[in-house]
């Protein structure tokens, strides 16, 4: 029987276009023989279904449902594109849970977690993994640039706390550069993390299930233009993404352990695509992504296809994964 898919895109933040492209290209890809896929914008104005001729139908909140020719639609799954806030954080997702309907991330509390730097960095510390050190602040409290500067050392990087696609990340070289840097880390959220440099080869890796397996992808190495791998770097070709990275025998499996280690600490499942920083062989968590960029030219669909997984097969089995999961 053909399963309805609710493919959900856009959301609250600023990275919304890119998770448009994200749901477009999860939408071109699925399986038209086993799915209805259907486009659904989240948005701070309107939650609707978008056809090929760009008609809306409003859902329903009560039971996430719409009505197309006096006939209601109700979905069987639904597949998170959507890239920050309500989709990233878990707020969607407990709201899909309590009404019992299969998605394809992680539990609503593992992407809560997951969203907010700081505490994944607190979790994940404690069973040993490697991490920068960092400094944490909430809006309105005192800020002591030189005690700071003592801690994380310059240069240093100020970036929100829950936020994503490097949006209010600045590389700080100066004293002087360290107010200015927090205040645009604080015009996309309350909440900001200062840490402290690491310099090494920056690479990301991501982790999922597939086939009922955990599954680490191939490692993708990351050699920007700029200053740091921002938004620029990521989406407007200032980069190299490399995959498989340009790194030793023993780097990578200290990478593959790693990822797959810190995957099952945060008890993860669905999608995920970590960072971080190799520094004399030793990688140094950075952060974890649920929502990871799925157009072709994203790196978790290039580690994707260098393991020889389509985008098809991707999103397919990340579908059936989560259907099975409530049987």
């Amino acid at each position: 029987m053909i399963k309805n898919i609710a493919i959900v895109m856009g959301g609250f933040s600023s990275e919304v276009n890119i998770s448009l492209k994200s749901g477009n290209v999860v939408y071109k890809h699925l399986d038209k023989e086993k799915y209805n896929a259907f486009r659904v914008h989240i948005l701070e104005e309107k939650w609707a279904v978008v056809d090929e001729d760009d008609n809306e139908y409003t859902i329903n909140k009560n039971d996430f449902s719409f009505v197309i020719k006096e006939k209601k639609v109700v979905f069987d799954c639904v597949f998170n594109a959507i890239h920050g806030a309500p989709g990233e954080n878990g707020k969607l997702l407990a709201y899909l849970e309590l009404l019992n309907i299969p998605h394809t991330s992680a539990p609503f509390y593992q992407m809560a977690l997951t969203f907010n730097k700081r505490d994944t960095l607190s979790v994940v510390k404690s069973y040993g993994i490697k991490t920068a050190i960092s400094v944490y602040l909430n809006k309105g409290d005192v800020i002591e640039i030189e005690k700071i500067i003592k801690k994380v050392g310059l240069p240093c990087f100020v970036k929100p706390n829950n936020a994503g696609s490097s949006y209010g990340i600045s590389k700080v070289h100066s004293a002087s550069e360290l107010i200015p840097a927090i205040e645009k880390a604080y015009k996309e959220d309350t909440e900001i993390l200062i840490e402290s440099f690491l310099d090494g080869t920056e690479v990301s890796v991501g982790v999922i299930q597939y086939k009922g397996e955990v599954t680490v992808l191939p490692i993708t190495e990351i050699v920007s233009e700029n200053d740091f791998f921002d938004y620029e770097a990521k989406y407007e070709g200032k980069s190299e993404e490399i995959t498989p990275a340009r790194i030793t025998k023993e780097e990578e499996e200290e990478v593959l352990k790693t990822a797959k280690k810190v995957y099952s600490i945060l008890n993860m499942s669905g999608f995920s695509r970590s960072e971080y920083i190799l520094v004399n062989c030793k990688p140094y968590f950075l952060e974890m992504n649920t929502v990871p960029g799925l157009t072709e030219e994203s790196i978790l669909p290039q580690q994707a296809k260098e393991a020889g997984i389509s985008l098809k097969e991707l999103f397919d089995n990340a579908i059936e994964s989560s259907l099975n999961y409530l049987q």
